[in-house]
């Protein structure tokens, strides 16, 4: 049997590092401070939509327009810039949750987690929705680490959201620059729910499209 070189035994070693790290993300339930119990599992993990022109105002840079740095664990500042989309000055983003579901806790406790980040702390308006469609206000963010208790606006534990609606709020915070508009880390359910199947939002539109089609070739049969 022969020993390995030490360009061998260091590149064992990197992988094997790279592999206990990833287990521990995976395993992980609290970060930067807040205990999710379904650990990674808890975060949105699709972009359905990205518009960081929506509100009219300024537009960040390529850079900062990446939608997948918004899903997954937060990141930030632990990985290398950008760990964040910016949402540009009244811009929006969708994201949904796939395999989990957001659901209220029959309490006060807080149940929707937004990672706001970056050297300017922005305002987000928050939205929630179960079919990517039909939209409920949940008020919204001030920035930073912030959470949300989604029983205060009439929802329990019977209620299972899938998709969330970030919004920038135009006249809070800078209205230029590389990075404009909220920062968004990531967005987490700390209380979830097994996932919901819910159909994409382009799918409901176009099935709604065909039903309609066929509902008129009906009624021009009766006539």
């Amino acid at each position: 049997m022969f020993a390995k070189n030490s360009s061998e035994l260091s590149t064992s070693l990197i992988y094997a590092c790279i592999g206990l790290l990833v287990s521990a993300s995976a395993s992980a339930t609290i970060f930067h401070g807040v205990d999710f119990p379904g650990g990674a599992a808890s975060f949105a993990d699709s972009v359905v939509s990205y518009d960081p022109a929506f509100g009219g105002g300024s537009v960040p840079t390529a850079t900062y327009q990446d939608t997948s740095q918004a899903l997954g664990i937060p990141n930030y500042p632990e990985g290398t810039d950008p760990e964040y989309v910016s949402l540009g000055a009244g811009g929006r983003i969708v994201l949904r949750f796939t395999d989990n579901s957001l659901t209220g806790s029959g309490s006060n406790a807080l149940d929707l987690w937004i990672y706001e980040v970056g050297p300017d702390v922005e305002d987000t308006d928050v939205d929630i929705s179960k079919d990517g469609n039909t939209w409920y206000s949940v008020g919204k963010v001030f920035g930073a680490i912030s959470g949300i208790d989604i029983d205060a606006f009439g929802f329990g534990t019977s209620d299972f959201f899938s998709f969330i609606r970030l919004t920038d709020v135009i006249n809070e915070g800078a209205t230029s620059g590389a990075t404009v508009g909220a920062d968004i880390d990531a967005v987490g359910a700390i209380s979830s729910a097994p996932p919901v199947n819910v159909p994409e939002p382009a799918t409901l539109a176009l099935l709604g499209i065909g039903l309609a089609a066929v509902g008129y070739q009906r009624r021009k049969r009766i006539l």
